[in-house]
């Protein structure tokens, strides 16, 4: 076995950080997407947190969105919403779990599926604008690095062990 130099030992914490990050997010949308199997409960939540802030300000952008959009939002869209994030974290998860136990196969999976994600976030992006897709978008892109260093390091390892 060769000796791990500081360099791969600084790169395998980054990969495991970067890793954990998906896993936290892939929990995330697990989270969410049961949480929009309740949608009245979720409408009601909203409101109960929202009502303060449009008494102190009737006007309120936020809070007046909100008030509108969401139940319209939720009654169509809820279902799809759901089923969506909780496959999501469902395959993060699978994917995190595969890559910490230094499962062969989840490292080619998990590159796949990430640059799936990197395409759907980009189109999105053009649509939302939101920077929260690029801190996504980012997030993949260093993970798949990592995780594609990784990869080679871990066949070679195994290549050279055997």
């Amino acid at each position: 076995m060769p000796q791990e130099t500081q360099k791969e030992k600084f790169i395998h914490k980054i990969f495991v950080w970067g890793v954990l990050l998906k896993a936290f997010d892939g929990v995330l949308e697990i989270l969410g997407g049961i949480a929009l199997l309740f949608t009245g409960t979720l409408t009601n939540l909203t409101m109960v947190l929202i009502k303060n802030e449009l008494i102190e300000d009737p006007h309120d952008f936020l809070a007046t969105h909100l008030q509108h959009t969401l139940p319209a939002f939720l009654a169509h869209s809820g279902w799809f919403a759901a089923l969506y994030l909780f496959s999501h974290g469902v395959i993060k998860l699978i994917l995190v779990v595969g890559l910490l136990r230094d499962k062969l196969w989840a490292y080619p999976s998990a590159i796949i599926v990430f640059l799936l994600f990197i395409v759907y976030q980009v189109y999105r992006y053009l649509f939302t604008h939101s920077i929260f897709l690029v801190f996504l978008t980012v997030l993949d892109v260093v993970v798949i690095w990592l995780t594609w260093h990784e990869y080679r390091y871990f066949k070679k390892y195994h290549m050279f062990a055997q």
